[in-house]
């Protein structure tokens, strides 16, 4: 059975959470003794269907990379659930479908339905009232030992102290934790932290907004989660690109052995000698 955030968030300060795109990259998490993953909408549009992060996955496509990633492990899930996918009455739907896939907890968000991504221009915000139904809807369908997130993207238009209103807002709506997007600087998440009641967290995401701060700066600033969305994603990616190109233009990937995967470490990851012993058995001839 996978575990629940609050025991983590209890015993770990702060509590790291990494993207996986698939099933092996959760894996590989999990062998670098990291303990709590994530399933980025972005990834899921970008690296499982080759489009931009722009609204245009469905609620079915998550939950497809997500069974697929609880298949592998155990850890703890964090699921993007965007804005919830439509009404209230789907947004407490979007929960129940989420649990019975195997996440742990998901963030909804206080963007309009037709999103952007969050550290991207011109993102249009919900009202407080609007995104407080979202939330109840949402704990609506919850369970005990499931995280409920709040995130908003009110702070590129409305600053620091609307974020905290709304905020405190989507706490009393049921939110357990908040995920303030797009933060600049490490005063404000320390400001956050003292004028809520709720853990935060802290989306160090490359190339975007918010700065690359450290662990001991974000625990100094309060911060009780660190998410890294797309950082393995993205050195996969460019790893790739160098070895397609590689083959296109040398016609050869001799020279690049080294910065690959063996064979033997991927079976070592997979655990492979094992199935193999168990098929010997199955077929042995007594």
């Amino acid at each position: 059975m996978s575990k629940s955030f609050f025991p983590l968030l209890k015993n770990t300060s702060p509590l790291k959470i990494v993207g996986a795109v698939n099933a092996y990259s959760a894996l590989l998490a999990e062998r670098a003794g990291l303990k709590a993953l994530y399933i980025s909408g972005a990834g899921v549009a970008n690296a499982s269907y080759g489009i931009p992060d722009l609204a245009m996955t469905s609620k079915d496509n998550v939950l497809e990379d997500l069974r697929r990633i609880r298949g592998a492990t155990d850890l703890p899930v964090l699921v993007d659930c965007d804005t919830g996918w439509g009404s209230a009455l789907s947004v407490s739907k979007t929960v129940k479908d989420m649990i019975l896939a195997g996440a742990n907890g998901i963030h909804i968000e206080d963007q309009v339905s037709n999103k952007r991504c969050g550290h991207r221009p011109n993102k249009e915000i919900v009202s407080d009232s609007e995104m407080m139904d979202r939330i109840k809807a949402a704990k609506d369908s919850s369970v005990n030992d499931f995280m409920l997130m709040a995130r908003t993207d009110a702070f590129a238009q409305e600053g620091i102290e609307r974020v905290i209103e709304r905020s405190n807002s989507y706490i009393e709506a049921g939110a357990d934790s908040i995920f303030p997007e797009a933060i600049i600087n490490l005063e404000d998440y320390k400001v956050l932290s003292e004028n809520l009641s709720v853990p935060i967290l802290a989306n160090i995401t490359e190339f975007g907004m918010t700065p690359l701060y450290t662990e001991k700066e974000l625990l100094e600033a309060g911060v009780d989660m660190i998410l890294h969305p797309l950082s393995a994603f993205r050195a996969m990616s460019k790893a790739a690109e160098e070895i397609y190109n590689e083959i296109s233009h040398q016609g050869t990937v001799e020279k690049k052995l080294k910065k690959m995967q063996s064979r033997d470490e991927l079976y070592d990851v997979l655990n492979y000698h094992s199935y193999e012993e168990k098929i010997d058995n199955l077929f042995s001839k007594e």
